[in-house]
């Protein structure tokens, strides 16, 4: 159990306070009344080579705002409490917030074999024994899929993980909890490498498995996190002058923005330490990518009423943006984020169709699909469960920069979807079937396939039947668009609504549901922004917490 701290140390903890008074996670202040806070939590070092002896272990250590200013404060104790010789390297940093470190890459020479070694390392005392370092590379070893995989892979505790806000706020796993039972269940069919499948990494495969991560501590989920990430980045496009910054695999055109993620990249390093397959003109390529729009065409603001635009191009972009910028502190990523705000504020209140502000990013249908534009036989609308995209990088922008315009366009969207974007019962009499999978039972909830405010019900129903069977696939993510709203409303009557809303996509959360694999990038749609709804669900009427910027009230 962890010592007793003075109230003068426990103030300085801050974010981690609750954290230090867990087991296995130990926090006191050592010395003077005045002394900096310890904090100590485990290591768990895995072999994957199946080797035995010295080898080199490289791993990713990331902290919560405020925790540790200097690097040297970082130490690695073994089994027996001695100090490792160690060395440490700061690889990303709170820039928009305090400047502290955000994470480490810390590297050392072990000796590991078969059995899993545990370590520790603490936070707050100086240490006495640097190392020499290395290329990342040196510690790897020829794996499967032509793949180099790290020779040990080392695991941190799922409540540090957590409490450090690396992937934005979560909560560790927990066995009874349907959601986290669910993402077990997908995780069955979904960890091996899709190795011949583009699609199977659209919606960005490898963060939903780091985060994934983050919320278990289990090294199946790092190892294939790591396996992905590291194939993900080796089709990335360095010096293709057609679009440098692209994604090129299998079927996947070079040009096509929707395969181009940055937030992996943020994820790899602070996790594992690995800093070896990207650097700043490579980021810079492919927020450029996105910039340009791609193939598709979608980029800049929403201007005209046939103008290609989806609702995964926007939010993307803007989670890109963003995930740039927290990787390095360039101003004109900043200027970008802001633009990128201020694109779909518009969007959403002054759309150029003149139809006025229902909540959502209303644009063509035609256009949506890749078809023509004719005005006499469009259908304007908005894709509910594509929608997600934007409320999730509305919420990663709105932990790097408390825009205010954020919460009330969150709001918005969230009364779009109780008014137009869910199918309501009544409406599976008139069209003579459900569209909803058994698996989900029957309180199961089903989004429109296109949901509009101004299209008749008829023409709806013609349209979910024609694209939109089992269009339920898609309400686990939705339920990051309530959740994200109920953080941010005030109105009660609008609490109780988007309450009982998450309470019927619960029922979403069956395993016979997970148990679906006939898309493989279900997983990735999925899970890659909900896995937070927890979180929200447990601080939806709690003050904001040490690290998360403070609601509007």
């Amino acid at each position: 159990m962890p010592r007793s701290a003075s109230p003068s140390c426990l103030v300085r903890l801050g974010l981690i306070v609750a954290l230090a008074l867990l087991p296995g996670i130990e926090g006191h202040c050592a010395g003077r009344e005045d002394a900096r806070p310890v904090v100590t939590s485990p290591i768990e070092l895995h072999r994957l080579d199946n080797g035995d002896g010295m080898v080199r272990v490289t791993l990713g250590i990331p902290f919560a705002p405020g925790l540790l200013t200097d690097p040297a404060r970082l130490r690695i104790l073994d089994e027996g409490g001695n100090e490792m010789a160690v060395h440490v390297v700061p690889t990303l940093r709170w820039h928009f917030r305090d400047g502290s470190i955000r994470a480490l890459q810390v590297q050392f020479l072990a000796k590991v074999g078969a059995t899993v070694r545990k370590l520790r390392f603490e936070v707050g005392t100086q240490r006495e024994t640097d190392a020499p370092g290395w290329d990342y590379a040196e510690g790897l070893f020829d794996a499967g899929h032509g793949l180099r995989m790290p020779r040990v892979l080392a695991t941190l505790d799922a409540r540090w993980m957590t409490a450090s806000l690396l992937a934005g706020p979560q909560r560790p796993v927990d066995p009874a909890d349907a959601y986290d039972r669910y993402v077990e269940a997908q995780f069955e069919w979904a960890g091996a490498l899709p190795g011949t499948d583009s699609t199977a990494w659209l919606f960005d495969r490898t963060s939903t498995l780091f985060k994934l991560y983050v919320r278990s501590g289990r090294i199946e989920h790092l190892r294939r996190a790591v396996e992905s990430y590291r194939f993900y980045m080796s089709h990335l496009q360095r010096d293709d002058r057609r679009c440098p910054g692209g994604w090129q695999f299998d079927r996947a055109r070079v040009c096509d923005a929707k395969y181009v993620y940055i937030e992996p990249i943020v994820l790899a390093l602070g996790l594992s330490g690995d800093d070896s397959l990207h650097d700043a003109s490579l980021v810079e390529a492919m927020v450029g990518l996105w910039d340009r729009g791609g193939w598709s065409d979608i980029g800049g603001a929403y201007a005209r009423i046939d103008q290609n635009f989806t609702e995964r191009h926007a939010g993307l972009g803007l989670l890109a943006t963003v995930s740039a910028f927290e990787l390095i502190p360039d101003p004109a990523y900043r200027k970008r984020i802001d633009d990128r705000i201020g694109w779909l504020l518009a969007h959403q209140q002054d759309n150029p169709d003149g139809l006025g502000d229902d909540g959502s990013w209303r644009h063509s249908w035609q256009r949506h699909d890749g078809e023509d534009y004719s005005p006499a036989t469009d259908v304007r609308g908005a894709s509910p469960w594509m929608s997600e995209n934007i409320i999730d990088g509305l919420w990663h922008a709105w932990l790097v920069s408390a825009d205010p315009r954020i919460p009330g366009m969150i709001r918005d969207f969230a009364q779009y979807l109780e008014k137009f974007g869910w199918i309501d019962p009544s409406v599976f009499a008139a069209a003579g079937h459900s569209w909803r999978d058994d698996c989900s039972g029957p309180e199961g909830q089903i989004a429109w396939y296109w949901s509009s405010s101004q299209a008749p019900l008829s023409t709806l129903i013609r349209m979910q039947d024609a694209g939109g069977e089992y269009s339920d696939a898609h309400t686990v993510e939705l339920g990051l668009a309530v959740a994200a709203a109920r953080y941010f409303e005030h109105d009660a009557e609008r609490k109780r609504a988007l309450d009982r809303r998450l309470g019927l996509i619960a029922h979403s959360y069956a395993t016979a549901c997970a148990t679906n694999r006939a898309t493989a990038r279900r997983f990735n749609w999925n899970n890659r922004g909900a896995g937070v709804v927890n979180w929200f669900r447990a601080n939806f009427d709690k003050p904001d917490p040490a690290g998360i910027p403070r609601r509007p009230r």
